[in-house]
């Protein structure tokens, strides 16, 4: 397993993380987090109390404790000890089982985010605005918003056509990266460590330029595979493939036209650099 190593820091206090590359997400120390939370002065007290919690979860019937992992994580001492890790689902978890003042905002955000759910579940048109609503806090411009919104339906209407086609699962995910691939020049794991992102979503560091291509792919995929009908997940490959080449010869094409690249490094930490589209062969953005 591959990993990248952090600290992240929870209200001045170092929470142990780490990065596991081919799952795409962040496991943290379970000690860690309960240390801050229920403010233990020691490890030995940190670790007591997740003991005690884990006991009880276990007799509530929870199937947390069979899904949570143990990494070697670095210790006080400079050595690395097996450490039971938290994913970030797990971790909500285990902190609405902690009667602690601290944990109490987490606590509400996640009732506060149940009720959303809920309420969008009955109004689905709550969901699109709430959508919109966080790219625009996150900076990004109403003409990127619009391709977004876009690139979301067409994706939508894929998924129903590979539903239809006997898709499950993780095979969403190859069929992806076979678009990407034919699309791009490059895997779903290669564009975002080209944008530098780890579990981050792809299209949401795209340029509106990036996005079109991808919705031309997706579009193209779709269109294919109602006419072939294809069944399975290798009958679906070569239609992904066939969708995929027909954005990727329009992108050559647009480059050859223009000498400057589709696919930019560009990603949403400066959310308005997504709007410049095109970036010249030596990566110097274009307006």
């Amino acid at each position: 397993m591959k990993s990248d190593t952090a600290i992240k820091l929870f209200e001045s206090s170092k929470i142990r993380t780490q990065w596991n590359e081919d799952e795409e997400k962040w496991y943290f120390s379970v000690v860690d987090i309960i240390g801050v939370l229920t403010e233990q002065t020691t490890v030995k007290g940190a670790s007591t109390y997740w003991a005690v919690l884990k006991k009880r979860l276990s007799e509530e019937g929870s199937e947390l404790l069979t899904n949570c992992k143990q990494l070697k994580l670095m210790s006080a001492d400079g050595k690395k000890y097996l450490t039971d890790v938290a994913d970030t689902q797990q971790l909500l978890r285990i902190i609405q089982s902690i009667p602690s003042p601290k944990a109490e905002p987490f606590k509400q955000w996640l009732a506060k985010a149940g009720s959303e759910r809920i309420d969008e579940i009955n109004d689905p048109e709550k969901a699109f605005e709430r959508g919109v609503a966080t790219y625009k806090r996150k900076g990004y411009s109403d003409r990127w918003i619009n391709q977004r919104v876009k690139s979301i339906a067409i994706r939508k209407g894929l998924t129903d056509e590979w539903d239809r086609s006997g898709i499950k699962g993780k095979e969403y995910g190859i069929l992806t990266d076979e678009i990407t691939k034919a699309t791009f020049d490059r895997t779903v794991k290669e564009y975002k460590q080209l944008k530098g992102l780890k579990n981050e979503n792809l299209r949401d560091n795209m340029s509106d330029t990036e996005l079109i291509f991808n919705m031309l792919a997706e579009a193209a995929t779709k269109e294919i595979s109602i006419t072939e009908n294809p069944k399975g997940l290798d009958q679906s490959k070569v239609v992904a493939r066939k969708g995929g080449t027909i954005a990727g010869n329009a992108r050559k094409e647009l480059e050859q036209q223009t000498g400057r690249k589709v696919v930019t490094s560009d990603n949403a930490k400066d959310a308005k650099l997504l709007d410049s589209g095109l970036i010249d062969p030596e990566g110097d953005e274009q307006e």
